[in-house]
């Protein structure tokens, strides 16, 4: 089959490599759709940190958030999922440790990560192995586009749900890309009055255009209590304005990472009675994600700007805006065109 493969920064190319076989607990899925992250970036740009820490090393296969079709099962996996549509969970746990045992599958000292971590080769290609016990199956209503967007949805999802915010409450999401877009998204749909804070006008122009009229630069911020702040951004000083802005009493949320490391005062944090609140992995959001797509309550199309072949994938990893692209912030990939 045909896979991108990453040698080292910078350096990739479409190879043909072996079919995946199904291990036993394990199944092989034709990959229908591939969203590129800003992970999938850092790997290319060689600045990813468990390149640096041994969790991952060249060369690797990208592609963590995807869906596709069961084509083979292998020992001890229900043979009724062949021809279903599903997506898979990034995280895949031991399974017998004290965190997997607890429900903590996706902190798992020992996991690894499809497309990221422990060599597990991702989505990239035109089909993955996947531990059966890491899929979910997606209904009729939720299609491949869709079905792509689940994983970064479910962070998305539980980052909106830490904030524990409901109707009437104000909320700012800090970083109005794929992430952030689809915090707002979930948090409208609880009736939460979002504000969002950016930096380029492009993405405020998005926002927008969802109907988040409340948009906001650093400088214009209003001064107006916001009961939670989620910070999806990769800024290394918005984590400390963030604590900030909230209110007494109030919630934030850090979803996003920088890639230098960020600082609290710890005095702001006790001073004003906030709780603080860190999301890794979509793993615990994934089945409310697939519920709220297919019954339409959120809908995350809008952020799709283009879909593109395999052969692509090299200059969108390298920054350049497929032609013809649309304003949201998310690329789609058919790896079943060249």
């Amino acid at each position: 089959m045909r896979a991108f493969v990453l040698h080292g920064p910078g350096s990739f190319s479409i190879e043909d490599v072996a079919d995946p076989v199904a291990a036993p607990g394990e199944t092989v899925v034709d990959v229908e759709r591939v969203g590129v992250c800003g992970t999938d970036v850092e790997f290319f740009t060689g600045e990813m940190a468990y390149l640096h820490q041994g969790h991952a090393k060249y060369p690797m296969r990208l592609g963590h958030e995807w869906c596709g079709t069961v084509r083979a099962v292998g020992e001890g996996v229900d043979s009724s999922l062949i021809g279903r549509r599903v997506m898979g969970d990034t995280m895949v746990g031991c399974g017998t440790c004290r965190r997997c045992l607890r429900g903590h599958q996706h902190v798992c000292e020992f996991r690894s990560e499809v497309g990221v971590r422990s060599g597990r080769p991702g989505a990239l290609a035109e089909q993955i192995a996947a531990p059966a016990r890491s899929l979910h199956l997606l209904p009729p209503s939720v299609d491949e586009e869709l079905g792509a967007l689940v994983e970064p949805g479910g962070n998305a999802y539980r980052a909106a749900k830490a904030a524990n915010a409901s109707a009437g409450d104000r909320v700012l999401v800090i970083g109005p890309g794929a992430i952030g877009s689809l915090v707002a998204l979930f948090l409208r749909a609880d009736g939460v009055e979002v504000h969002l804070l950016g930096r380029s006008a492009g993405s405020l122009d998005f926002v927008r255009s969802l109907g988040f009229d409340s948009a906001w630069t650093e400088q214009t911020l209003p001064e107006v209590p916001f009961d939670a702040v989620v910070d999806a951004s990769n800024a290394a000083h918005l984590p400390a304005r963030a604590l900030d802005v909230v209110e007494p009493a109030g919630r934030v949320v850090y979803v996003g990472l920088a890639g230098n490391p960020s600082t609290i005062d710890t005095r702001t944090l006790a001073l004003k009675d906030v709780t603080a609140v860190g999301i890794l992995s979509a793993s615990p959001g994934l089945g409310p994600t697939i519920e709220a797509f297919a019954s339409g309550r959120v809908d995350p199309r809008p952020l799709v700007a283009a879909t593109v072949t395999l052969s692509d994938v090299g200059s969108v990893l390298a920054g350049e805006r497929p032609a013809a692209a649309g304003r949201g912030p998310k690329i789609l990939v058919d790896p079943r065109n060249l």
